[in-house]
This record gives C-alpha cells, sequence and structure tokens, in this order.
C-alpha cells in the first residue's frame, strides 16, 4: 500500500511525507494546545447519533457505536476537507481501531452532529477532537449540503445524510491516536486525479471516492484554495 501511495507524494513536506499520530504529539509537545484541550470532546464518551426519516428530518436518537451494524438507519453526518494556506489537502488514515472502516484513508475528519448540534458547530468540535485544530465558523464554507450515501465493509452499514464542508487552517494538526492514524498534506489536483483514475490500491473511503466526484471544479472549493 505506502507505494501505491505515493502517487499523492508531496515533496515540500519533510522525507517521509507521512505523520504518525503517536510521532506527532512528540513533535508538537511544545504547542499552545494541552494534550486535554485537543483530545476532549464531551460528546464522545455517550455519543448519540440523530436518526432522520426519509426528507432529512429528525426523528429521535440512538447510541452511535450500537446503531452500526448491517441495518444502520440512516442517520445525519458530516464530511469535511481541510487545506492549508498554500491550498494543500489534509489527507488523513482512520485509526486501526476505529469500528467502521479501521485503517482507511479519507478525507480530514468525518463525525456526527450531537442532538441539537448544527452541522458547522459539529464540524469545528470533531476537528479540536480528532486532530487538534481549532476554527471559526468563517474558516467554514458549505460544500455539498445535500450528499447522502450508503456503503458497507464487514457486515457494517454507513448510512448518512452526510453535507460536506471545506475547511481553511493555518497550523499543523495534533492527531488524536484514537481517531487518526496518520495523515499527510498532499496536492489537491494531483490527488483528485489519482483517486478519480480509480487508484482502488489506494484505499480511499468509499464516501469519500464519491464526494470527489462531485467536488471536481467546484466553485466554492476554487475560492477556498487560493
Amino acid at each position: 500500500m505506502e507505494e501505491a501511495f505515493l502517487v499523492f507524494a508531496d515533496t515540500d513536506r519533510a522525507e517521509s511525507g507521512v505523520v504518525s499520530a503517536g510521532r506527532c504529539e512528540q513533535e508538537h509537545s511544545g504547542s499552545r494546545f494541552t494534550q486535554y484541550e485537543v483530545l476532549s470532546d464531551p460528546v464522545v464518551d455517550d455519543e448519540l447519533i440523530v436518526l432522520l426519516d426519509e426528507a432529512g428530518r429528525s426523528i429521535g436518537t440512538a447510541p452511535k457505536l450500537a446503531s452500526h451494524h448491517r441495518e444502520t438507519p440512516l442517520h445525519a453526518a458530516f464530511s469535511s476537507y481541510v487545506f492549508d494556506g498554500t491550498g494543500r489537502f489534509l489527507l488523513t488514515r482512520r485509526a486501526l481501531s476505529k469500528k467502521t472502516w479501521p485503517g482507511v484513508w479519507t478525507n480530514s475528519c468525518c463525525g456526527h452532529p450531537a442532538p441539537g448540534e448544527d452541522a458547522v458547530t459539529a464540524v469545528r468540535r470533531r476537528l479540536s477532537h480528532e486532530l487538534g485544530l481549532a476554527v471559526t465558523a468563517s474558516d467554514i464554507v458549505p460544500l455539498l449540503p445535500d450528499f447522502r450515501y450508503r456503503a458497507e465493509l464487514d457486515g457494517i452499514v454507513e448510512n448518512e445524510i452526510c453535507p460536506v464542508f471545506g475547511v481553511r487552517v493555518d497550523a499543523e494538526p495534533v492527531p488524536n491516536p484514537d481517531e487518526v492514524e496518520e495523515y499527510r498534506w498532499v496536492d489537491w489536483p494531483t490527488f483528485l486525479s489519482a483517486a478519480l483514475a480509480g487508484r482502488a490500491e489506494v484505499g480511499l473511503s468509499p464516501w469519500s471516492l464519491l464526494q470527489l466526484v462531485e467536488l471536481v471544479d467546484h466553485p466554492g472549493l476554487a475560492e477556498l484554495r487560493r
């Protein structure tokens, strides 16, 4: 997998190009964020997902982990694509301990709004929890507000109405090892063309592959990367 993944290499990065969560914690020990501030998320310990009907209306809540199985109900989620000041895209690999799609490379950050929480607030919360990135609402741009998908792996189904957001940051991630195995900054046009060329060996998440098709030449994304 590593050899195939070189298609996304970024020559402006350090020699390896890939930063693991454990290594990143060491390198950022002098960060202005404390470990608790970066990694804590009060929603995680007792996380509920918001169940939806076919029209996208809330019809109740359910425990997140217990709800993901062969017949996962439709629920609310979000995906985010993070870019730095030079237009590079933050690609992340899901932690190996994750129940769904462990170890899979994917978009920067995904998650579920808590009951009563709007999607933008959820994006901010999860970026802080997963990647130690503090962003404001003005850093977040809606891209695909009506995105929906269903995917299955090893008997676990994802079934989500999952609006997609772009995010602009000016900081280096401090990944939470419970959420992110490793990350790398990649050149967006190179990444996009390789992913859409059908390089299955790269192992991208199914939702990312579907989203990328709709993000090609998206005007909001072009503005975000300026």
